[in-house]
């Protein structure tokens, strides 16, 4: 593995798991630690279905622009096509990485996973 942000956050995701015992943690950097071709591609339109309003969404991967984003929510990833950003800022959400997920201090069970 090259890239050194992804492994970063990996570690980290792996160290809050062992800490506060919170298997969503581990879930995550499971799913990251996988290769490229591997790791999941979401678009805002399944979480615009999936997700309810004011939910934190987190996406072990990539978000892409397709569809639209028609509530304010929390979307936590990896990585934002431009287009992703764009959209969520446009529906009044917000958009960070999984490592800044870890230090808002959000209840894990608060948060929803999408693959």
């Amino acid at each position: 593995m090259k890239n050194q942000i992804l492994k970063d956050t990996i570690q980290a995701l792996m160290k809050a798991s062992d800490e506060t015992g919170k298997a969503i943690w581990r879930a995550l950097a499971e799913e990251l630690d996988k290769p490229k071709r591997r790791r999941v591609a979401v678009n805002l339109s399944r979480i615009d279905r999936h997700a309810e309003e004011g939910e934190v969404v987190a996406v072990p991967g990539k978000v892409l622009a397709a569809g639209s984003l028609s509530k304010p929510l929390k979307v936590a990833a990896f990585q934002f096509s431009e287009g992703a950003m764009e959209k969520i800022s446009l529906a009044k959400g917000e958009a960070m990485t999984l490592t800044e997920l870890l230090d808002a201090g959000v209840e894990p069970s608060k948060i929803r996973i999408m693959k």
